[in-house]
């Protein structure tokens, strides 16, 4: 159909990088020759609009004809994009787009890649059922004979197959091997591997200590429990970091953040973004609606000095840390 329609169809990444790429073999080759092939980034900030960068800007489904593109060699096409999300959590996973000469414009296109977003979500959905059906098939007999009686079995992603003597969590932070997590509302927990997961025991504290080392290159977060244990951090997620020590209990939505990293309420898909990988790595020490530190969490407030030279370090800057007091 592909050949026949003179289209191609190419997925990409959260980033606007194409990932995959099928179809007509001769519009193919018309696309290598404009760089729309795997590996190249076609977000707006490398090419301008186009159907893809701008779907991934305005989180919607986009069809973008002729000299509607920002480059001129890029006016004898039409292009349709819709972003794919995340079943599980509505996280922007990417795009799916289909596109090729101008001439072969349609109005069912949108309602085309609507369809094939719709049955990719569904099929990743599905996935996500099967392997969390399959681990609790393993969770049943651990958890049976766990000391204690508290455990729960996640997937490699945290979220929770099965659970016992302890309240019911939907997902919890990404396990690492011989690292204590921070479950909120449960404590702090000792991963094991177990196929297809991770088993977590309750470990002998349940209370945790956060601090900032923002003098190390990279900064650094420390984590302290049953065991203590180092995590790197870029320069803007140590600025997130400081930003919510300082907020304390009231936390930060993330027009607030967006304001106080950029300066403008502008940035909020950013400022997710960042917020979501966060706390993919830190976890339960890390709450959201607002983004907040969890109150059972110990916070050792950053050093003056130290988030002055972090401030400094920044690009453009972080605007907000010039009015924090300790």
């Amino acid at each position: 159909m592909a050949e026949d329609a003179r289209h191609v169809m190419v997925v990409t990444d959260a980033d606007g990088v194409l990932l995959w790429r099928e179809g007509s073999n001769r519009v193919r080759h018309r696309a290598d020759a404009l760089g729309f092939t795997e590996g190249v980034d076609w977000s707006e900030a490398s090419v301008g609009t186009n159907a893809i960068g701008t779907a991934l800007a305005e989180d919607a489904p986009v069809q973008v004809f002729a000299a509607e593109h920002f480059v001129r060699s890029h006016h004898v096409w039409t292009c349709t994009a819709c972003p794919v999300h995340d079943p599980r959590t509505g996280e922007l996973l990417g795009v799916v787009d289909v596109s090729g000469p101008a001439e072969t414009i349609h109005p069912t296109t949108v309602a085309l890649v609507g369809t094939a977003v719709k049955l990719a979500e569904a099929s990743l959905w599905r996935q996500h059922e099967s392997r969390l059906e399959t681990l609790r098939g393993v969770a049943a007999p651990l958890l049976s004979g766990l000391r204690g009686g508290a455990g729960l079995v996640v997937d490699d992603h945290g979220w929770v197959a099965a659970v016992t003597g302890m309240p019911s969590i939907e997902r919890v932070a990404v396990p690492r091997a011989d690292l204590p997590l921070a479950v909120h509302g449960v404590g702090v927990c000792v991963p094991e591997p177990v196929p297809g997961g991770w088993l977590l025991r309750l470990a002998d504290t349940r209370t945790l200590s956060l601090g900032l080392d923002l003098a190390a290159r990279p900064p650094r977060a420390i984590v302290g429990g049953s065991t203590r244990w180092v995590h790197p951090l870029s320069t803007r997620h140590a600025e997130l970091l400081v930003l919510l020590a300082y907020a304390g209990a009231a936390g930060m939505d993330a027009a607030a953040l967006s304001v106080a990293l950029y300066g403008d309420r502008e940035h909020l898909v950013t400022v997710r973004a960042e917020m979501s990988r966060l706390r993919r790595s830190l976890g339960g020490l890390l709450l959201a609606r607002p983004y907040r530190i969890a109150p059972e969490v110990e916070v050792a407030m950053p050093d003056p000095g130290e988030v002055a030279l972090l401030r400094e370090s920044s690009a453009p800057g972080i605007r907000g840390l010039a009015t924090l007091r300790r």
